[in-house]
């Protein structure tokens, strides 16, 4: 396999871009219906453009990136701007779902240079005792975001049990794992457990690439999906209080779970638009929508569907919001985009926007955010950059051997969403 050399690297570490091309996102069709009234009965004018950036890459036939997440600190970077974290996970390319290393990387100028990414202890896999076993638990799916109240970079994610010789195996305990971020020491603290209920249920726990929502007191709805005994996953929002320091929970809310063959339900994303919670959520078969008027009870769940009643086609992988005051949006993968050479369908990595009264995509809105190029882009993240851009981050995961075929080299991608009117939710690093 081919790898840069280090001078090459760090050259390309100030910020490479993929063309830089700038692409506008809606449809001829939508920005029609914009101007003549709006997608929903009201004056939506609504646009933006995407340009994709490279900040690091990774492919040595060994291993590659994962969960690429990016958090902020508002005024913590040059002249006042915030700075960016962004943590990522090595895969190790000869297992399944081993990770053996968390890695920090940061920009203090809005993505315009980064730093190398640094190995970071606090966040490294440690061993326990697990039935009388000792057994390495790493810390994974991570996704660091800004509390505002407690004016904290808290980072939430799951852990993974695996076997002595880094095997993943069922059942397993599993945990919510949590970490603080300080800018100062550019360190994080080490990895703590959410403390659960003492309930067999929740003995697997966990928060892996979910999506929160912070409340304005700072309490925290978080997402979680758990495994009763012998059943398949649930899902539910844990409410919780964070301090600074320790994330406490609190309560949750109703347990969703589906009736079929699958695994249950996984990776569930929340958040607020139009005076109600949304939730979206990872399963087998396809991907699942549901609502709600207070952020923890929730309707029952229905399909992702485009507003033609025809299925979105997204299965087996995570889902996430895009948030905009004027609009809201879901960045997806699916079937049947000439992508039946990619696993699982899971690129390219779509954005469309959504019909909050109907929970549906509307199809003329679907772009595409970052192209295939044989490689998976199922596990990625979204921040909130500023009022008038918005950040996508993933990785090509290089799984199974022979993607790089098609022209993926292991580069982890910033998608800068850039809107043409201001975001007006409460976004920390607005001015």
């Amino acid at each position: 396999m081919k790898t840069m050399s280090d001078s090459h690297r760090r050259s390309f570490l100030k910020s490479s871009l993929i063309g830089s091309v700038s692409l506008l996102t809606l449809s001829p069709f939508a920005l029609s219906s914009c101007r003549n009234g709006g997608l929903f009965g009201r004056k939506q004018d609504l646009d933006y453009t995407t340009r994709l950036e490279v900040p690091t890459r990774l492919f040595d036939g060994e291993r590659c990136w994962v969960h690429p997440r990016a958090g902020l600190i508002p005024g913590a970077g040059k002249g006042s701007q915030p700075r960016i974290v962004m943590t990522l996970n090595t895969l190790e390319l000869g297992g399944s779902d081993v990770f053996k290393g968390m890695y920090t990387m940061y920009s203090d100028d809005l993505g315009k240079t980064w730093t190398e990414p640094a190995l970071s202890e606090p966040l490294a896999p440690r061993m326990e005792l697990i039935a009388g076993e000792q057994r390495p638990v790493a810390a994974s799916d991570f996704w660091p975001t800004w509390h505002a109240k407690s004016g904290k970079l808290l980072g939430t994610g799951h852990t993974i049990a695996y076997t002595t010789d880094w095997k993943v195996s069922s059942p397993r305990p599993r945990d919510t794992a949590y970490s603080v971020y300080d800018p100062l020491a550019n360190r994080w603290s080490v990895w703590e457990k959410l403390k659960m209920p003492d309930n067999p249920a929740f003995q697997n726990a966990g928060a892996g690439c979910v999506q929160r929502y912070d409340l304005p007191d700072g309490s925290i709805l978080l997402p979680i999906y758990f495994s009763p005994p012998g059943e398949n996953s649930r899902v539910t929002v844990a409410k919780c209080r964070f301090d600074g320091s320790e994330l406490i929970y609190l309560a949750h809310g109703n347990e969703l779970s589906v009736p079929d063959q699958s695994r249950g339900l996984h990776e569930p994303s929340l958040t607020f638009f139009g005076g109600k919670y949304f939730l979206t959520i990872r399963n087998d078969i396809q991907g699942y929508v549901s609502r709600s008027t207070n952020g923890v009870d929730f309707e029952p769940i229905q399909p992702w569907r485009f507003d033609d009643g025809q299925e979105l086609g997204n299965y087996n992988t995570q889902q996430h919001w895009v948030t905009h005051s004027e609009g809201l949006f879901l960045v997806y993968t699916r079937r049947g985009a000439n992508n039946d050479h990619v696993f699982r369908h899971r690129a390219p990595l779509f954005m469309g926007q959504v019909d909050p009264d109907r929970m549906v995509i509307i199809r003329e809105t679907e772009r595409i955010l970052v192209p295939e190029r044989g490689a998976r882009l199922g596990n990625f993240g979204v921040t909130e950059i500023s009022p008038e851009e918005t950040w996508v981050t993933v990785s090509e995961w290089m799984q199974p051997e022979g993607v790089d075929k098609y022209g993926s080299d292991g580069s982890v991608f910033v998608a800068r969403v850039r809107w043409n009117l201001p975001n007006k939710n409460d976004i920390c690093c607005a001015k």
